[in-house]
């Protein structure tokens, strides 16, 4: 009998649901739902640029569409396939994208009364309207709670739980009121498909609680209600309706519903896992382990690997990093998260918008068949990847992009690859903060859909890093990611590592470094990071980026 689990990603603009074969990894069919709601998926504002909301509905209806469409994919490709011999189902979606939920776990956008009401939406990933409340977080931790920030690389950052639900309050009081609790997606869409959505019953994730909200068993769980109630005395109270422990990603969250399976085409009972992030099911998938560093490269980048305890009960210090937490992507290891706010989206952006592209893929690859020609320095720029911020290594969302050395005569494929070397020089800046801070790396593997769709691209890398770059075996990372860890969620492994030995082989595609590109990209890196620490908020030039963002802010008021 053939045994099989299903994974569910939840990006930026759709959900995807992958089924693969536990017998060997093979993914045996996959279906796709975008999302309808705004644009490309995402509420906007043009009043807020920072504004970036979700509807919860495009949740559910997403996974309604891809499991009943997924499940009938693989019975037209498999004579055997019966949704009987699914052992597990599991969750990666971004984050932190938290929801205000009541009492039952309902979403208050679906409130009609909230439901015209931005601050009531899923708070996506990319929303940066809480910076200041970011900033303040920071600084009270570092004067009262040392220990919390550490963890969190040093700074809290306004993508993150604890500031977009105080930013909240700020921006729409009515709901910060009415919400009970906050759910992130991962742990919303869980609850949804086993009926357990209220808040005192549904299982929450380790990987969202430490990396996003502070959450660690040796401090016991969430931040404390003294130093939330210094922030502010609300949060104090919200705590109490949030949650007291966490849970890996590979436990059992609940089963699904008859509702749903009814809905979906799945069978009532299925184990569904605890919620995991894209990013670090992604890694999972990549072969996460101890000395593998794993980019998950799409519209932003996400990096992951895993770290054995210094000493029992401690966590290294590791400055810029996006959380440093026990369990969250393999469970026995310390998970260390970093990343860059945006890399494809800066791509998508230059052909949409500042060259008018129709067709932006169309024309990035055109435009890249000239770029890819091109040898390193050729072009005469230098760029920043600050475009939405930078996540990491400086937490800043008040940071922006810039490209340096433009002429008459530069023209668009000049002005990619340097946006392309961009994004790979801040991605050898997080290697290096990693690897100074006691994690050596052995291996680099590159997944997600830009080293699928861009083979130059992970050419520029390589020389970029001066090292050899996997690329991995899936470009379906976060599902067959998700799906590997349903299978150890369903029982039919014991561990993720099992897991990962039958169902993530390693990628053979490697591209090597040249040695005359990496010398050239060696100089330009040193001439980055005199950029880089300039324009950072401690540099010589740090306070203009800000200063034109609030004269930005100020005039669109």
């Amino acid at each position: 009998m053939s045994h099989f689990s299903i994974g569910l990603d939840y990006g930026t603009s759709s959900c995807r649901a992958v089924i693969v074969d536990l017998s060997d990894g093979s993914e045996v069919a996959e279906a796709v739902a975008p999302y309808p709601s705004g644009v490309d998926g995402v509420v906007i504002s043009t009043e807020l640029p920072d504004l970036a909301r979700q509807e919860p509905a495009d949740y559910r209806s997403g996974m309604e569409h891809t499991l009943r469409e997924s499940l009938a994919r693989a019975k037209e490709t498999r004579a055997d396939f019966d949704p009987g011999d699914v052992v597990g189902v599991a969750f990666a979606t971004t984050g932190s994208t938290p929801i205000p939920v009541d009492i039952a776990g309902v979403a208050l956008a679906d409130h009609p009364r909230f439901a015209d009401r931005p601050a009531a939406k899923a708070w996506l990933w990319k929303d940066h309207t809480a910076h200041e409340e970011a900033a303040r977080i920071t600084e009270l931790a570092w004067e009262h709670r040392p220990e919390l920030i550490r963890a969190c690389g040093g700074t809290y950052s306004a993508e993150w739980f604890w500031a977009k639900i105080l930013h909240c309050r700020e921006e729409d009081p009515e709901v910060f009121e009415a919400a009970y609790s906050w759910v992130e997606l991962c742990d919303y869409i869980v609850g949804v498909l086993t009926g357990t959505s209220a808040p005192s019953e549904l299982r929450r994730t380790v990987t969202a609680a430490g990396h996003k909200a502070m959450y660690a068993d040796s401090w016991g769980g969430l931040p404390d209600v003294e130093f939330l109630a210094m922030l502010d005395p609300a949060l104090a109270d919200l705590r109490e309706r949030l949650y007291d422990t966490a849970w890996p990603a590979a436990r059992v969250a609940g089963h699904v519903t008859a509702e749903w399976a009814e809905r979906t085409g799945l069978v009532a009972g299925t184990p569904v896992a605890v919620g995991h992030f894209d990013a670090h099911a992604a890694g999972i998938a990549a072969g996460a382990k101890v000395g593998t560093f794993v980019k998950v490269m799409g519209t932003s980048t996400c990096d992951v690997t895993v770290i054995e305890e210094p000493a029992p009960g401690e966590l290294p210090d590791i400055p810029g990093m996006c959380g440093v937490v026990r369990d969250s992507v393999v469970p026995g290891f310390i998970g260390v998260e970093a990343g860059q706010s945006a890399v494809g989206d800066i791509f998508n952006w230059f052909a949409q918008t500042v060259l008018g592209a129709d067709e932006p893929a169309r024309a990035l690859t055109e435009l890249g068949e000239r770029a890819a020609s091109m040898r390193a320095g050729e072009h005469g720029l230098l760029a920043l990847d600050w475009f939405n911020g930078n996540r990491s290594v400086l937490v800043d969302q008040r940071l922006s992009g810039l490209i340096v050395g433009l002429t008459l005569r530069s023209e668009p494929h000049h002005i990619l690859r340097a946006l392309v070397e961009a994004t790979a020089f801040g991605a050898r800046r997080i290697l290096e903060t990693v690897e100074a801070n006691g994690t050596p790396i052995d291996t680099v593997v590159a997944a997600g859909g830009l080293p699928t769709n861009a083979q130059w691209m992970m050419q520029v890398y390589a020389d970029v890093f001066g090292r050899d770059i996997t690329i991995a075996s899936t470009s379906q990372g976060s599902a067959h990611g998700a799906a590997i860890v349903a299978a150890v969620a369903g029982g039919h492994f014991e561990s993720i590592e099992a897991a990962q030995g039958a169902l993530a082989p390693a990628g053979t595609d490697v591209v090597r470094p040249d040695t005359a590109s990496a010398a050239v990209y060696d100089e330009l890196y040193a001439d980055f990071t005199t950029l880089h620490d300039t324009f950072a908020a401690s540099g010589a030039l740090g306070p203009i980026m800000k200063r034109l963002l609030d004269i930005r802010d100020g005039a669109s008021r």
